[in-house]
C-alpha cells in the first residue's frame, strides 16, 4: 500500500502538469444470455512518460445488480471456468512500444483504489485524525483501512455493514492485519458518530452516507460517486474528485436496461456536482489548488472514476519488483510483435 501511495503521489504531479495522459474508462454492455445478467467489456488506459510505461486494463465481466436490503448493488459473477473472474493489465514500453508484462488486475485494482483514497486523506484530513468509521466490509473496504492507517496514526476503527456475520469476520481479519482493533457495530450511526474520518467502501449504486451524519472537522472518503448523498456533498467545505469526467463511456445494444444508468441510481446521483470546476486529487497534490483551510472544515474526496493511468503506475512497481525477485514467467516477445505494418 505504501509503495502504491508513493508512486501515485509522484505521477499525479505529472498528470496535473500535462506530462502524463489518461483515457476515460469505457464499458461495452450487451445481454449475456444468462437471465438478467449483462456482459461487460471494460477498458481504460494511461501512459506515464516519466516511468516509460503505458498500460491497458481490460475486464471481461458478467455483471448483475441485485437488491440487498434497501440498496441495489453492482455484483460481478465469477462465470469463467473454475468460477473465476477475468481482468488483465497489459504493460508496454513507451520508448520502444514492446509489451513488457501481462498480469491479473484484481489485487492491483484493489490497492490502487485504496492508495488514491489514502492520498485524499493525506492531503485533506486533519493531521491529528485518529478515529475512523467505515461503511462496508468487502474486498475494497480492507484496502481503505490499509490506506488510512498508512497516512494517519489511527487508534480506533468502527465498522458497519448490513451483514452481521461478514462485518464481524471482516473486523477480526483487519484487526490482525492492521494491529488496530476494528470494532463491528450494528448501525451506521454507531460507526460514524465521533469519527474523524468517514470511509465509504461499498458496491452500492444508491446513497449510503447522509448529510445528518456530518460533524465539524470530518473528512468523508468515498470509492464511488453514488455513495454520498448530494445534500451531504453540498455541505462540505472542500470537495475533491478523482477526475473531471462525470461517468465512463457507456456503449450498449439498443434498448438495453442498465441499472446504474437509471435516472435515480448509479451515475445519475452525481448530477448536481460541477465536475468541470471541482478540483481533482492530482491538482491538489501538485499544489494547484488549496486544501483544508481550518480544523473545523468538512472535507471530502470522491474517487468518482478510476484511471487507467493508475495501472501504469502500480504496474511499473509490480513489474520492477517481479524482475528483481525473478518471479513470473518469461514469454518470447516476438509472440506479441509482428513484422507487418498493423
Amino acid at each position: 500500500m505504501r509503495e502504491c501511495i508513493d508512486v501515485l503521489e509522484d505521477v499525479y504531479v505529472e498528470l496535473a502538469n500535462g506530462r502524463g495522459v489518461n483515457r476515460v474508462r469505457s464499458d461495452c454492455l450487451v445481454p449475456s444470455g444468462q437471465g438478467d445478467a449483462l456482459y461487460s467489456l471494460k477498458s481504460m488506459d494511461g501512459v506515464i512518460p516519466k516511468l516509460g510505461i503505458g498500460a491497458v486494463r481490460i475486464d471481461s465481466d458478467i455483471v448483475t445488480w441485485p437488491k440487498q436490503g434497501n440498496n441495489m448493488r453492482r455484483v460481478k459473477v465469477p462465470a469463467a471456468p473454475g468460477a473465476r473472474y477475468v481482468g488483465l493489465v497489459l504493460l508496454f514500453s513507451s520508448q520502444t512500444g514492446e509489451p513488457l508484462a501481462i498480469m491479473p488486475d484484481g489485487v492491483m485494482q484493489r490497492i490502487r483504489v485504496g492508495a488514491a483514497n489514502g492520498l485524499g486523506i493525506k492531503y485533506l484530513a486533519r493531521q491529528n485524525s485518529s478515529s475512523v468509521g467505515i461503511l462496508g466490509s468487502g474486498w475494497q473496504a480492507g484496502a481503505q483501512l490499509m490506506a488510512v492507517c498508512a497516512v494517519r496514526d489511527i487508534k480506533t476503527i468502527r465498522c458497519f455493514s448490513p451483514n452481521c456475520d461478514r462485518r464481524e469476520a471482516f473486523a477480526r481479519q483487519m484487526s490482525g492485519t492492521l494491529g488496530v482493533e476494528v470494532l463491528p457495530v450494528p448501525q451506521p450511526e454507531d460507526a460514524l458518530g465521533g469519527a474523524d474520518i468517514a470511509l465509504c467502501a461499498t458496491n452500492s449504486i444508491d446513497n449510503v452516507f447522509f448529510e445528518r451524519w456530518i460533524e465539524p472537522g470530518m473528512h468523508i472518503s468515498s470509492i464511488k460517486i453514488t455513495e454520498i448523498e448530494l445534500a451531504a456533498i453540498r455541505r462540505v467545505d472542500r470537495l475533491v474528485l478523482h477526475t473531471h469526467d462525470d461517468k465512463p463511456l457507456h456503449i450498449t445494444t439498443a434498448g438495453l436496461d442498465v441499472a446504474e444508468r437509471n435516472k435515480k441510481k448509479g451515475w445519475a446521483l452525481g448530477a448536481g456536482i460541477d465536475f468541470a470546476r471541482t478540483p481533482t486529487l492530482a491538482e491538489v497534490i501538485a499544489g494547484q489548488t488549496s486544501m483544508r483551510r481550518t480544523e473545523s472544515d468538512v472535507t471530502s474526496f470522491i474517487n468518482n472514476l478510476g484511471l487507467g493511468y493508475q495501472f501504469a503506475a502500480a504496474g511499473a512497481v509490480v513489474y520492477r519488483k517481479a524482475k528483481e525477485a525473478g518471479v513470473g514467467r518469461d514469454l518470447p516477445t516476438d509472440w506479441f510483435t509482428q513484422d507487418v505494418h498493423p
